[in-house]
């Protein structure tokens, strides 16, 4: 909304209304330049929402349901959605049988997305050198992982080495537990570690091939 006197995207909503047809949503705004002072009217006309199939992953469940959004607006990867089912994270969008990270809605086919509101399920490999114990953790979602950090998992004190997230391997910094996949350690001959991941183990196994 810009001031047609002056240009200005600086401007104060004195009232608003709202107006509708059939397939649209008119917003009606009565607005006050903050530069120049000149007041003036704009309207935003929306395309009415409609239902879009929202496929919900849970940790090993998923769940089909549909949510109603504007047709006009733009989603994209990472975008934040109220759901029936509580707030779920955008991670991918079909379009014509493709998946894309952003599209307008009234080309999109379906909605994939992740839940935000159980914690985040990671793995866990521990490299004993030709075998593998392996880990399932469930931890919150803002936990943070770094390599370098040396843990305490289960019979085991080990150095994180590599941390695999959902786009790319990372052997410096840190990643949030919401994005990882799959992190790498080593066993060190320490006594002391930076925590304890024993209580956050939800499954494992032993002595696999790496």
């Amino acid at each position: 909304m810009e001031c047609p006197v002056c240009g200005s995207d600086e401007v104060e909503i004195l009232n608003s209304k709202q107006k509708s047809s059939k397939k649209k949503l008119m917003e009606e705004y009565l607005l006050k330049c903050e530069d120049c002072g000149h007041v003036f009217k704009d309207i935003i006309s929306l395309k009415k929402p409609k239902p879009y199939r929202l496929i919900i992953s849970e940790q090993d469940k998923s769940h089909k349901t549909t949510i109603d959004l504007s047709p006009s607006d733009e989603l994209k990867s990472g975008d934040i959605l109220l759901s029936e089912l509580g707030q779920v994270e955008v991670t991918s969008i079909e379009v014509r049988d493709k998946r894309v990270n952003k599209a307008k809605l009234e080309d999109v086919d379906t909605i994939w997305a992740s839940s935000i509101e159980i914690p985040a399920r990671i793995g866990f490999s521990v490299d004993l050198h030709g075998e593998v114990d392996s880990y399932k953790l469930d931890l919150e979602r803002d936990f943070k992982i770094a390599p370098g950090d040396v843990v305490k998992i289960d019979k085991h004190i080990v150095r994180v080495h590599v941390i695999k997230t959902q786009e790319r391997k990372i052997t410096s910094g840190f990643a949030r537990a919401s994005v990882i996949k799959r992190v790498y350690s080593k066993p060190v001959k320490f006594n002391n570690y930076d925590y304890d991941l024993t209580e956050n183990i939800f499954k494992k196994h032993y002595s696999e091939s790496p």
